[in-house]
């Protein structure tokens, strides 16, 4: 739907007309919405954040030579396959942010052995292809921030 009808809460009128039914995702997050019957829905944001991190994490990892359209194909598809069934019964059509690091690797996995399999990799064959994923997760930035220390000055 349109951006500006969604802010004007369409997203709401639309899950309720249609009881909940209505597939439904925006480029921005959005609150829940509960229905009349007490289900809550949980509206999906859907850009490009699935996406870009894990064909990147792919293209640095397995130095890939091109980004193909069948590797672009089968990013989509690891994206689509890592939406669970808790996902779908509360509505939502992309798996829930807190996912995107999990999402990122099977985008990057995916990306990477169609990559082997087109002969783009200039660093990994088929025979990494069954640890591909181990391989891709050791080379993945972990976000993790020492304590900073106070240092008292010298008395001089």
């Amino acid at each position: 739907p349109y951006s500006g009808l969604i802010r004007s809460g369409y997203k709401n009128t639309l899950l309720r007309w249609t009881n909940g039914k209505a597939v439904f995702a925006a480029g921005s997050p959005f609150d829940p919405v509960t229905l009349d019957d007490g289900v809550t829905r949980f509206p999906s944001q859907c850009n490009n954040m699935f996406l870009f991190p894990g064909i990147g994490l792919a293209a640095s990892v397995a130095k890939i030579e091109q980004i193909t359209d069948n590797m672009l194909y089968h990013a989509s598809v690891a994206v689509a396959n890592a939406v669970t069934a808790d996902d779908r019964a509360e509505g939502r059509v992309y798996p829930h942010v807190k996912e995107i690091r999990r999402v990122s690797l099977e985008v990057a996995t995916a990306v990477a052995k169609a990559a082997i399999e087109e002969n783009k990799s200039r660093v990994f064959s088929e025979a990494h292809i069954p640890t591909l994923a181990d391989l891709i997760a050791d080379k993945m930035y972990t976000p993790a921030y020492v304590p900073l220390v106070q240092r008292h000055p010298i008395p001089t």
